[in-house]
């Protein structure tokens, strides 16, 4: 069981709080929910969370099984899909998969040429990831996280850039997959609806 738990939270830039005092601890094999309006803290969350940034205030203590997971061990536990996350675009698209997967286990049972076909990506297979559309780039962002075999996995505004059959590709595939902790930073709510918790960012201004 992998948790992550919130201590006495905060977060500024310059004299500017983003958040602040938030307590909070989340379990593996639930789905929640960090919303909030467009610029009140919740990617910053998110990247405190994935250990990208540092917090202002307060620490983030992980743990598997009940024992210490070290801030410079969590990458191996986590994967993330964000707008602002970069593709490498020079390599095809079963290249970049390859690549990663040689560095992350997959989920059992999904071989490279099963998630790129599971994500309705098969036709773009050997194409050079530059080429893709603004749709195609998020699929692979979100098969590369939803695919890793990680216990906690971070989506920021996940449907961006999906049209209607990305959006229920995203939903059925995170009911599929719903033993890793998954947190969602959002404020459209199709994109976090059947959550088991939501965090309002600005409950902690």
């Amino acid at each position: 069981m992998f948790q992550v738990e919130l201590q006495q939270l905060g977060k500024r830039f310059n004299r500017e709080v983003i958040f602040k005092d938030l307590d909070y601890t989340f379990f593996q094999g639930k789905f929640y929910a960090i919303t909030g309006s467009n610029g009140s803290g919740k990617s910053t969350l998110l990247q405190i969370i994935s250990g990208f940034l540092l917090p202002s205030k307060g620490t983030v203590h992980y743990s598997s099984e009940e024992q210490v997971v070290e801030a410079e061990k969590v990458y191996r536990h986590l994967s993330l899909a964000t707008p602002y996350m970069e593709l490498i675009e020079d390599f095809t698209l079963y290249e970049l998969f390859d690549f990663h997967f040689k560095f992350r286990d997959p989920r059992p049972g999904y071989p490279v040429d099963k998630i790129i076909d599971t994500a309705y990506l098969t036709p773009a297979r050997d194409k050079y990831v530059k080429n893709f559309s603004s749709g195609m780039k998020q699929r692979t962002k979100l098969a590369l996280a939803l695919f890793s075999a990680s216990d906690i996995v971070l989506l920021d505004e996940p449907t961006t850039n999906l049209d209607k059959q990305g959006i229920r590709w995203y939903r059925d595939l995170l009911e599929e997959l719903n033993s890793p902790l998954v947190i969602v930073a959002s404020n459209q709510e199709e994109e976090y609806e059947g959550c088991d918790e939501v965090i309002n960012i600005e409950d902690y201004k």
